[in-house]
């Protein structure tokens, strides 16, 4: 699997941020995207993950002879925000994930054992430290098997011995043939990764 930029544009609230952007990501490959604040970053991660329209371009996923421009499905979007209900525990959170994005080989059980909060699963969302919201918000990677992860600035609120944990969890995603692309400030620990690096803000 391949998901192949050609000629990409972004916008936002009409200001043009970047524009005729290419690459290609494949499967095992991961791609950082860097660049100072306001440069497009979060808002080309929100445009793969078909939340906001392209300003020109396109994006394609091929596999092998076929071609789809449908990218959305196969993407899992972790943004600045968790998507979680703080009212509801953090297993209820994940089993509503695992219902709408489509269940994976790992249970919400086993997922966060993955990410060390087994022992809090039945705990409301809304208590959780930020580091462990940000941890239970991993977790949502691994409950469903889609093989795009788009991750915004995704070690935010972790400690030392979270991030090399994730860092472990995105490279066996890897290593099981996923694609990583990634909008950061700062190293995520992985053995290998391209760099795409967009310019200042407009």
């Amino acid at each position: 699997m391949r998901l192949v930029a050609e000629k990409l544009a972004g916008e936002r609230g009409g200001e043009p941020l970047f524009s005729d952007l290419e690459f290609t990501a494949g499967a095992g490959e991961a791609l950082l995207v860097t660049g100072p604040n306001g440069a497009g970053k979060s808002t080309l991660l929100r445009i793969i993950a078909g939340l906001l329209p392209s300003a020109a371009g396109t994006l394609t996923v091929v596999e092998g002879s076929k071609a789809s421009k449908d990218v959305a499905p196969l993407a899992h979007y972790l943004g600045h925000l968790n998507a979680m209900k703080a009212v509801l525990s953090v297993e209820e959170n994940l089993q509503f994930w695992r219902s709408f994005s489509g269940a994976g080989k790992r249970s919400v059980t086993t997922a966060l054992d993955r990410v060390g909060l087994g022992d809090i699963a039945h705990l409301p969302f809304g208590y959780l430290s930020t580091g462990q919201k940000r941890r239970a918000s991993i977790a949502r990677l691994l409950i469903s098997d889609r093989p795009l992860w788009l991750l915004d600035e995704p070690t935010a609120g972790l400690d030392k011995a979270s991030e090399l944990q994730f860092a472990g969890l995105m490279q066996e995603h890897l290593g099981n043939g996923g694609i990583v692309i990634a909008a950061t400030h700062l190293p995520l620990g992985l053995e290998v990764a391209g760099e795409l690096r967009l310019g200042a803000a407009a």
